[in-house]
């Protein structure tokens, strides 16, 4: 597996470099020798960045996440990372505690030397011992295949072929010819600058999965793995038992008491499986709906189905069943729907564009752009509508996640009720977003009031004392990848409170429809 990552890694690498070296040759030929000044600095601001990223990112947990560094964790855990730190050669990671109860995980840092791991409280509190470790083993294939060092050297290219476009669309030369010959040099830049970019993405996703290999091979328990993925991933949860955490023991954390934690009390679990049959549901929209494909194509992370299935493929190995195996059978095509998404989605740029197109051509009076607000403004609003549709009924995270007729421009309106465990992005003070969970599994929930400072003040003084408290969400479940719901209204202490970004956004395209009226009466 490693002699294999490897010459992914390198062949990867060496296509990047050569495709970079290929068009140098080619700018110096067309563009002369001062424009690889940008090049010169886009290296320096790697080098510095590199350098001193993983300092800088700890002030960022310190200080905007709250993280703890130097805390107790629960004995297995370390005894994990120990054992693993010796086989591998690589010097005991830093690890940081993020209170927060929303479940996440990562690793920071430059090489084997100076790795850090970061942890939400959530994942000690919704997954196992075993869970826990999985999670942290895949961390630590990070590490030992030294993804942070190997990224950062693919990455390079796409900030160079940027900084190249940018320069020659900055040009003041003065000569036509070089003119001409920069802008060329700076579309091709561009070009392969978004060429660059997909690589870089494909190659982030490959290295997940070797990740979660690297998990599988020191745990020897792939099925362990793919019920964390499972939990952290879709959010999926099982019903509420004793926890099986040894938290008393020294105070795990070091930070809380887990008697006085009551996600801990809602979500820990001993015993029980995950319903397989819950978890084919929340595959159904990765598998079946073509924006999945797209999202996927633009992330760094493969989609979460991909990776079960890819772990459920190593499950006889070790002498387990596969632990999922997709057989529900597509009960309807979901294409023509994805392309009528697309023309919503860009019909009021369609509108606007055409309009100019026609007034052009026809040499009309520009007051004929009235006209085209008003109809782009209209269709901006039947968009508008359909990302916010009417008539809520309530539901479950389980329910909601096995929806496969939903993305980021059609919802599913909905009511959903559960306990507050933690913020969207867990523990950073700046974020107003959070995560809810109900008996059947945990979603992101979308707080966005018409301004930003609003927000931003609701994070930094309000949000947190909704932790732990029962809430009741009115709003609209959507995906994008990530299932999340934007909220409309909440209550929570029997209070009633209402966000009035969607009566904005209508009002908004109303008067830009009257706008477009007035414009053509006016001009």
């Amino acid at each position: 597996m490693k002699k294999s990552l490897l010459s992914v890694s390198l062949i990867t690498i060496t296509c990047l470099y050569g495709m970079l070296a290929a068009f140098v040759i080619l700018l110096v030929k067309i563009a002369g020798g001062d424009i690889l000044y940008a090049i010169i600095g886009s290296i320096i601001i790697l080098i510095i960045q590199f350098l001193i990223s993983p300092w800088i990112t700890d002030l960022v947990m310190k200080f905007f996440y709250r993280a703890k560094f130097n805390v107790e964790i629960p004995d297995y855990l370390k005894e994990f990372i120990e054992k693993e730190c010796s086989k591998h050669g690589v010097t005991y990671p830093k690890i940081g505690i993020i209170e927060d109860g929303a479940p996440n995980a990562f690793t920071y840092g430059r090489t084997k030397k100076d790795a850090r791991i970061v942890i939400t409280r959530g994942m000690f509190e919704l997954l196992t011992e075993e869970e826990v470790i999985a999670v942290v083993g895949h961390e630590m294939g990070h590490i030992v295949h030294m993804d942070m060092l190997v990224m950062t050297f693919a990455q390079l290219v796409p900030l160079i072929l940027y900084a190249i476009y940018e320069a020659c669309t900055r040009s003041d030369s003065g000569d036509s010819d070089s003119k001409k010959g920069e802008a060329v040099v700076g579309l091709i830049a561009y070009i392969l600058y978004i060429i660059s970019q997909y690589i870089v993405l494909w190659l982030s996703r490959t290295r997940e999965y070797y990740a979660d290999s690297f998990s599988i091979e020191e745990t020897r328990k792939p099925s362990t793995l793919a019920s964390a993925l499972v939990k952290v991933g879709f959010g999926l949860s099982v019903k509420h038992t004793e926890s099986k955490h040894d938290v008393n023991k020294k105070n795990a954390l070091g930070i809380m008491d887990a008697s006085a934690s009551k996600s801990m009390s809602i979500s820990a679990v001993k015993n029980g499986a995950l319903d397989k049959d819950s978890i084919k549901n929340a595959m159904k929209w990765e598998m079946w709906n073509p924006w999945a494909k797209w999202f996927e194509f633009n992330s760094t992370h493969p989609l979460i189905s991909k990776r079960l299935l890819a772990i459920s493929a190593r499950c006889k190995e070790f002498n387990e069943e596969d632990y999922i195996v997709f057989d529900l059978k597509k009960e309807e095509s979901y294409v023509d729907d994805f392309f009528f998404e697309i023309l919503i989605s860009f019909l009021p740029a369609i509108i606007i564009i055409l309009s100019f197109i026609i007034i052009l051509v026809n040499k009309l009076s520009f007051a004929y752009i009235g006209f085209g607000i008003t109809f782009a403004s209209l269709a901006s609003l039947i968009k508008y509508q359909r990302a916010h549709r009417s008539g809520y009924t309530e539901n479950n995270v389980k329910n909601l996640l096995s929806e496969v007729k939903v993305s980021h421009i059609t919802s599913i309106p909905c009511i959903v009720k559960g306990n507050i465990i933690g913020k969207g992005n867990p523990g950073c003070i700046f974020n107003e977003d959070f995560v809810i969970k109900d008996d059947t599994g945990i979603i992101f929930l979308d707080y966005n009031q018409p301004m930003v400072i609003i927000n931003k003040i609701f994070a930094l003084f309000f949000s947190e004392k909704y932790f732990n408290k029962e809430v009741k969400v009115v709003g609209w479940y959507r995906r994008n990848p990530v299932p999340y719901i934007e909220i409309h209204e909440y209550t929570v202490d029997g209070k009633t409170k209402k966000i009035y970004t969607y009566e904005l956004g209508i009002a908004a395209r109303v008067i830009l429809m009257i706008l477009g009226i007035v414009l053509f009466k006016i001009l």
